[in-house]
């Protein structure tokens, strides 16, 4: 916190089932609010994790299937790139080259975006190349909330938020919730700032939670929480592999290394260069199932403000959620996670 100047972090472990939330530091320097467990952070790209999640339970559901080409479902995409850029697609970004955001001259989710995505060409095959984008992510949300025929905004909140008991997270953080709303710090000024409205936001980026729902949440995905059926099935289709990097197997969204994990190879896969420049990817012949043994999965998230990194470590039924108000280096994070973890490996049972 000192090296970053991070004002506030909120820390949840859940692990064989128990829960625990620690917090430190400042959600308001202005007013010195301290953070607490129900303090409200920016997700940032996290919030990627519930898109991908309401999209499996459409799935499931029989609302869609991620083999589906994109254009099935948007029809004004039609005879373009979509015909053969599917689903699964958007969600693992391998769509041969979307840009990370959305263009600045794109100021709709409509007609506008329909235009831009109607002469977006791939830049060789979409199965060959993994491009981290907001935009295709964003348009996988607007679509799995099509098939529940409700925005996105209330569609995950009705599907995933309220099916998962995740009671302070949203994608707007009404009025009887913004006194816990903390504020994030910019790396440039250190001016107190929000995330910012744009096209595709509440689908890629626009998600705010708690270190207590984040908490609940790994342990939805660890099996620990009791849920739906079809839900608990969502969330597993969301750890499954599909595609092969250079450092990792690109599940959808969640990234998946082998544990124990080389801290040089988790910090080349949570580098820049995996957001911000195409990569290579391979391919698998067949979905690799969601693994209880012998495989650690990690998510970073940022807005101009905040951090946050949520992981799992299916074999110790161990999840770990970080949410910081200031925006610090993914590798940083997942570093922080790896030595911590490695920490309650090897500190006796009691």
């Amino acid at each position: 916190m000192e090296e970053y100047r991070i004002p506030g972090l909120a820390v949840g472990l859940t692990l064989d089932g128990q829960e625990f939330t620690f917090t430190r530091g400042e959600a308001v320097r202005e007013t010195g609010q301290p953070v607490a467990k129900d303090t409200i952070f920016e997700l940032g790209s996290v919030s990627k994790l519930f898109n991908v999640t309401l999209a499996a339970l459409a799935q499931e559901r029989g609302l869609l299937s991620l083999s589906d080409s994109v254009s099935d479902h948007v029809p004004a995409l039609e005879g373009s790139a979509f015909d053969t850029i599917t689903l699964l697609n958007l969600a693992t970004h391998t769509t041969g080259g979307l840009p990370l955001q959305v263009p600045d001259d794109v100021s709709d989710a409509g007609d506008g975006l329909n235009a831009y995505l109607k002469a977006f060409e791939p830049h060789g095959d979409p199965n060959a190349s993994r491009s981290y984008s907001n935009v295709s992510i964003g348009l996988l949300g607007m679509i799995a909330a099509e098939s529940f025929e409700k925005p996105y905004a209330q569609a995950v909140k009705e599907q995933v938020f309220d099916g998962l008991g995740l009671p302070s997270t949203y994608v707007t953080v009404p009025a009887d919730a913004a006194g816990r709303y903390a504020y994030g710090y910019s790396r440039d000024g250190d001016r107190p700032v929000r995330v910012n409205p744009g096209v595709l936001d509440a689908e890629a980026y626009g998600v705010k939670s708690t270190v207590t729902d984040m908490t609940r949440f790994l342990g939805a995905n660890l099996g620990s929480v009791e849920i739906a059926q079809d839900l608990s099935a969502a969330l597993a289709e969301t750890r499954t592999g599909y595609f092969e990097t250079d450092y990792y197997v690109q599940d959808l969204i969640w990234e998946q290394y082998p544990w124990p994990v080389d801290a040089a190879r988790l910090k080349a896969g949570n580098s820049s260069d995996m957001a911000l420049k195409p990569q290579p990817v391979t391919r698998l012949a067949s979905p690799l199932p969601p693994a209880s043994q012998g495989v650690f999965l990690n998510k970073t998230g940022a807005t101009n403000g905040f951090g946050a990194y949520v992981a799992l470590l299916p074999s110790e039924k161990l999840g770990l959620v970080m949410l910081a108000n200031r925006n610090y280096p993914n590798d940083v994070r997942a570093e922080a996670a790896r030595r911590l973890i490695e920490m309650l490996q090897a500190s006796p049972a009691e």
